[in-house]
């Protein structure tokens, strides 16, 4: 059981109502799981409000409500907190429940459209390799140390995030990588959390179906910067338009990466093909097993955040040469007999698609073909789709539209959409196939030898959405028994 009073510290109470000397259970935003004695949190959400719930809390046996709005029948046993805002509260307060476990770390945010989960990955790899102990957060897994916790959002909600840092310090971790959404900064989820760094990849067209237009994007992401205080780090962009204006407002001390001008941290491609990358990396020839200009921006934010969190600069380059790519990042199988190779990409932005399309020209041969098989997924931004048809057009031999993670919409709705921002001069390039497997069958049976097959948008993940229920599958694992 935990004091009441002891949880509040720092929290502005504007109203109470009820006895706050008193020990409360759990915290929870979910009336569902309200157990006896519960401390409830009433979050007005994108589409659903906590406050309709409150009285459901109460029969399940919560004896503390933190609400912004004061419900109308007040229960004598039931001690009512009224706040001016119960997503940022909710944040405070898993703070306070948890020790304040991010002061105990040295946390690393990483925030952009693209690359997030890459330079997680890597940083938390090259930790480990260095024999130190870490913890991940990330689109495709949590991670203490060795531990593998599923993950079910890019960020946890503040709750379960800050349990999972608390699990990081008892596991004796000194550092954290963590990836922030902009859904996360924009709903509080990391309110609270004291970060050591960040960094800011790029930022391109995405999520507009949730925050409606590109400057409340920007916004969103900003945060994680401005939020930040003296004692902190940022690794920005300074090749991307935005990596200046995302620290416009920061206290913290600002250093740049790029590959094109001289900034803090600089790099240059001196080859890229399909075995990896052979850098220039501060002066220093650098070889990588990843692959593409946008994998050289990746690996010069990881070197550049090591650096600030006082790693030898001879070690890292050396752990960073024997790292790999994250799961479903540019991940390639190959059919030597037939000399065809197979990439899955996570890609799931016109811009990244881009990048990786533009990737494997660079490297592939003239006579070689690029068969594309892609989707967009459903309930998103509907207005990235046309464009990201047009994208794989533009780059490809051949293009297989299929279904993504179709979610409640019609695949063959979101197929349709996609197909009308082909140009006329590219419509013979495209066949559309509803069924993924079969997509991926097809683009299979059309390789020739020495040609390249490119699954783009679903990466690392293992299933497929449709209508609520979620199918096993893997488009790697399908990819290589087709090659097969």
């Amino acid at each position: 059981m935990h004091n009441l009073e002891n949880i509040l510290a720092g929290i502005l109470i504007s109203e109470s109502i009820g006895n706050r000397d008193k020990q409360f259970n759990r915290i929870a935003f979910d009336s569902r799981v309200i157990e006896s004695e519960d401390l409830f949190v009433a979050i007005k959400g994108a589409e659903v409000d906590g406050h309709h719930f409150i009285s459901k809390a109460i029969k399940n046996g919560a004896n503390v409500i933190v609400c912004e709005n004061l419900p109308v029948e007040i229960i004598s046993e039931v001690t009512y907190l009224k706040v001016q805002d119960t997503a940022k509260v909710l944040g405070q307060l898993a703070g306070n429940y948890y020790n304040h476990p991010s002061k105990k770390l040295k946390l690393v945010g990483i925030t952009g459209t693209n690359g997030k989960t890459t330079i997680a990955t890597l940083l938390f790899n090259l930790y480990k390799s260095m024999d130190q102990k870490v913890g991940l957060l990330s689109t495709i897994e949590n991670r203490i140390n060795n531990k593998v916790i599923a993950a079910t959002h890019t960020t946890p909600d503040a709750l379960k995030l800050n349990q999972l840092l608390a699990e990081m310090v008892e596991a004796g971790c000194e550092y954290a990588f963590m990836e922030v959404s902009s859904h996360a900064l924009d709903q509080k989820r990391v309110e609270g959390i004291e970060f050591s760094g960040a960094i800011f990849t790029n930022l391109t067209h995405d999520h507009l179906d949730y925050h409606k237009d590109f400057k409340s994007y920007l916004n969103a992401k900003k945060q994680l910067f401005d939020n930040l205080n003296k004692n902190t780090f940022v690794i920005t962009n300074k090749d991307d338009k935005n990596g200046g204006v995302m620290v416009q407002n920061s206290k913290a001390n600002i250093f740049y990466y790029s590959l094109q001008t001289l900034t803090d941290y600089k790099a240059k491609i001196l080859d890229n093909n399909i075995t990896g990358l052979h850098l220039e990396l501060d002066g220093v020839e650098f070889f990588s097993r990843l692959i593409g200009e946008f994998n050289a921006y990746n690996l010069l934010a990881v070197y550049a955040a090591a650096l600030k969190l006082g790693a030898d600069k001879m070690e890292v380059l050396t752990h960073m040469s024997s790292l790999h790519t994250a799961e479903g990042r540019f991940d390639y199988v190959i059919n030597r007999k037939r000399n065809l190779i197979g990439i899955v990409d996570y890609a799931h932005t016109p811009d990244a698609l881009e990048k990786v399309l533009t990737t494997i020209l660079k490297f592939r041969q003239p006579t070689t073909r690029l068969i594309t098989v892609v989707g967009c997924g459903g309930d998103r931004d509907k207005a990235k789709r046309p464009i990201m048809a047009r994208k794989a057009t533009a780059y490809s031999t051949t293009v297989i539209f299929t279904s993504d993670n179709p979610r409640t919409e019609n695949a063959d709705s979101i197929i349709e959409e996609m197909e009308a921002g082909v140009p006329i001069e590219d419509k013979g390039k495209t066949i559309s196939i509803t069924n993924r497997k079969e997509a991926i069958k097809t683009a299979c049976r059309l390789a020739q030898d020495g040609d390249i097959i490119l699954v783009a948008g679903k990466g690392h993940e293992k299933y497929q959405e449709i209508n609520g229920v979620k199918t096993p599958f893997d488009d790697k694992e399908e990819l290589k028994r087709q090659l097969q």
